[in-house]
């Protein structure tokens, strides 16, 4: 078995949206998947790409991929990587390809001088958590995540717009 990563193309477009719509099935979260190909690609391959993507395969197959963008630490002064997905299909688990894309990603990190590597995963996803527990990656339970979507992103948005000053 020969496990091979490599950065996405345009042309792995289709691939790449069959794979988040797999990820999302896995984590219960299918009813949420709304994006549109065509913008995804834009966001991925086009004048400014907002994210990255690695596509991981085995014997030449692609099973898996990990989607990531930079942020920044002000604490380090450096940026960092944020993995905002990670998927391996069902069928290739237990192959490697998760910890190959995940060192990809660190010497990745490295290679761009960040400071870290994160990600969040589901509080019920436990064979995940044991995972990356075994990489030497650790949880950080003192911080919550908020989200502003939908709505209540465009409500506080044009109450800016409406209210210049803060």
């Amino acid at each position: 078995m020969t496990r091979a990563i490599r950065s996405a193309t345009q042309s792995d477009l289709p691939l790449i949206a069959a794979l988040i719509r797999e990820l999302a099935e896995y984590e219960r979260l299918a009813d949420e998947v709304r994006f549109d190909e065509v913008q995804l690609g834009e966001h991925l391959f086009g004048a400014r790409p907002m994210a990255e993507v690695m596509i991981g395969e085995v014997d030449g197959a692609a099973q898996g991929f990990a989607l990531f963008f930079h942020n920044f630490s002000t604490f380090e002064g450096k940026p960092g990587i944020y993995l905002e997905d990670l998927f391996v299909r069902p069928e290739a688990r237990g192959a490697g390809l998760g910890k190959a894309l995940l060192a990809q990603l660190s010497a990745l990190a490295v290679e761009r001088g960040c400071a870290r590597l994160e990600w969040a995963v589901l509080d019920w996803n436990e064979p995940a958590i044991g995972f990356y527990r075994s990489l030497g990656a650790r949880p950080m339970g003192e911080w919550t995540v908020m989200r502003l979507d939908g709505a209540a992103l465009a409500r506080l948005g044009a109450d800016q717009r409406e209210s210049a000053d803060f």
